[in-house]
């Protein structure tokens, strides 16, 4: 990496937000000697995977303390100036997780490294899937996202669309609306010296809203950023649109991705015969929109369903002997898939639908968030041990995905490959940061899908796509 070239590092609370870009590394491990390879990769994207969205505060904080450190560590050795790096919080469009905790959390940590943030701006737009913020307001198609069902998420609900006041909920009144600036949109259509200025006068850790209804504002945004770096430091929330606009800002823009779907489709894996081996599709994500995603596929008749018995699972745990019965179970859903795989038909795996109610409270939500890893933890084991079997995995829920890529199929880093579908990333497994070739072609292709991406049939149609190439 040059000493003057710039690197984005995003820290991703699930492993989707790099739903935009390509051809670069998603780590799985942050490590020193990970990020270490992860730095030296040609891409001025980095991912670490850190998956905090499926923890809980006090977990999450402590994740993004120790990657912080980790990163610093890596920068020293590698001989890489923190004026080098843009620092990224990744989190959903739809603004569930823990989208003030973890800014701040990382903001104190870079702080005590390296020295105080002057800003830190918070820009969840999302183009690909339609969501926008306009005049401080943050919408999905045209509509408050307060007012959708991503809003009553029984972990990370909010009240609010208006981003100042977002962040005075979410903050429990330690960052005040009143304090919080908007950077709107004339100002990113406006004069580029002029928001330079504007961008440069900010400190204290100023919070700032930021407008975005195209690429081009935030494209606007990633050159005064290029501009002020060095002399300035900015941390940035944001969903996956940013960062297009921080790469492409810079002299050696992402373009197209150099995989079409034609050829992501061709990643699926052969037997000894060159006959495409059979696919998988898991689904643990519980938004209303996976639902009619999973009821689509299932009307597809060489697709069949494996329930994950949800209230099942929970009696075991709850019992006395979960060791022994939990095993018996994943046994059984083994059997069952392999049965499918027999068939020639692709099986479907999910957990029951609805959600099992723990109660109210930060206790409850605890509780419910160990579960859900608990959930997702069984269907990963379960993928893993048919992998040497599989052609593709279609992974759907962000937590869902991370336990199987991190914890299933143990793999330290994958390759970004590009997106089948807009904001359905295809990743590989990245072999010591840069295998050869033909180790690249064997290795499993993961789709990874968003629980709260696309309409009733786009799973259904990336399904299609795999089965019978594009």
């Amino acid at each position: 990496m040059s000493r003057f070239s710039l690197k984005i590092v995003v820290i991703d609370d699930d492993p989707t937000g790099s739903q935009t870009v390509h051809s670069c590394p998603l780590l799985l491990a942050w490590d020193v000697a990970c990020l270490r390879r992860g730095l030296r990769h040609p891409s001025p994207l980095l991912f670490v995977l850190a998956n905090t969205r499926a923890l809980p505060p006090d977990e999450a904080a402590c994740r993004n303390r120790e990657i912080v450190d980790a990163l610093a560590e890596a920068l020293s050795l590698e001989a890489i100036p923190e004026s080098s790096i843009v620092l990224v919080s990744r989190g959903d469009s739809t603004l569930r997780g823990h989208g003030v905790l973890e800014p701040e959390v990382l903001a104190s940590q870079w702080g005590l490294r390296f020295g105080a943030i002057d800003a830190t701006l918070h820009s969840p737009a999302f183009f690909e899937g339609g969501r926008i913020t306009r005049n401080g307001v943050h919408f999905l198609q045209d509509q408050p996202v307060h007012t959708t069902i991503f809003a009553r998420d029984r972990l990370f609900g909010f009240s609010t669309s208006d981003l100042a006041a977002w962040l005075e909920e979410k903050s429990d009144g330690q960052i005040r609306a009143a304090s919080v600036a908007r950077l709107g949109i004339e100002r990113l259509e406006g004069e580029p010296l002029e928001l330079v200025r504007w961008l440069g006068a900010l400190e204290g850790n100023r919070s700032v809203v930021v407008d975005a209804s195209r690429p081009e504002h935030l494209q606007a945004l990633g050159a005064a950023v290029r501009q002020l770096q060095g002399r300035k430091r900015f941390l940035f929330r944001s969903a996956a649109s940013l960062l297009n606009g921080l790469a492409d800002s810079g002299p050696a823009p992402l373009g197209p991705q150099p995989r079409d779907a034609k050829a992501l489709t061709g990643l699926r894996r052969r037997d000894g015969s060159g006959l495409p081996l059979p696919g998988l599709v898991a689904i643990g994500s519980h938004v209303r929109l996976a639902d009619q995603q999973l009821e689509h596929l299932l009307l597809e008749p060489r697709c069949v369903g494996v329930e994950l018995p949800v209230a099942r699972v929970a009696r075991i745990l709850e019992g006395g002997t979960p060791d022994l019965l939990l095993p018996d179970l994943e046994r059984e859903l083994h059997g069952c898939i392999e049965a499918v795989l027999r068939s020639r038909r692709t099986p479907v795996l999910f957990t029951s639908r609805g959600e099992l109610h723990f109660g109210s409270g930060a206790a409850a939500a605890a509780i419910r968030l160990r579960f859900g890893m608990q959930l997702a933890r069984v269907m990963a084991r379960l993928v893993a041990g048919l992998e040497p079997e599989l052609g593709y995995v279609i992974s759907k829920g962000g937590i869902t995905t991370g336990t199987l890529l991190r914890e299933g199929l143990d793999l330290p880093s994958v390759d970004l490959q590009g997106q089948l579908l807009p904001g359905l990333s295809m990743v590989t497994a990245l072999v010591g940061g840069d295998h050869p070739p033909a180790e690249a072609s064997a290795a499993l292709p993961v789709l990874t899908f968003p629980g709260n991406l696309g309409e009733p049939e786009t799973l259904r149609q990336a399904w299609l796509l795999m089965e019978d190439g594009a």
